[in-house]
């Protein structure tokens, strides 16, 4: 027999998931709620943030942390590169891969132990480059 509200939480999650891996635009957890709402007109934005929160800890998308504590989400659980625009807040994926070197460099010059490591390149981007012309 199936429990009805975790079914309804299943499908819920899966709808999150699959609207976040649609875009590449790392979106905020209220970008998300407009998104999967289009599909699921009576879901509440504090369902979605719960969500957003059990994929995150299932390592099924990533939490990108910006300025401003507002945090961000991607659909590419793997970890990659960032670039941010300083002005409107716009994330890419940088364009190559993980630098495992660095984590191999920084082992013997401290005394922690070096799990993994995140970079974020920060510039300007197209758009706002434009508008500055």
């Amino acid at each position: 027999m199936h429990n009805k509200p975790n079914h309804r939480t299943t499908q819920q999650r899966m709808v999150i998931l699959e609207e976040l891996k649609k875009v590449k635009t790392h979106p905020a957890a209220d970008e998300i709620y407009k998104m999967v709402r289009k599909r699921l007109p009576r879901i509440s934005l504090g369902t979605v943030y719960r969500n957003l929160e059990v994929l995150s800890g299932l390592k099924k998308i990533q939490e990108v942390d910006i300025v401003e504590n507002l945090k961000r989400f991607d659909g590419n659980p793997e970890n990659h590169y960032h670039i941010r625009c300083m002005k409107c807040g716009r994330i890419d994926d940088a364009p190559f891969g993980l630098e495992n070197d660095l984590e191999k460099k920084m082992r013997p010059l401290t005394d922690y132990t070096i799990i993994s490591h995140r970079l974020e390149f920060i510039g300007i981007c197209p758009g706002c480059s434009s508008k500055d012309k």
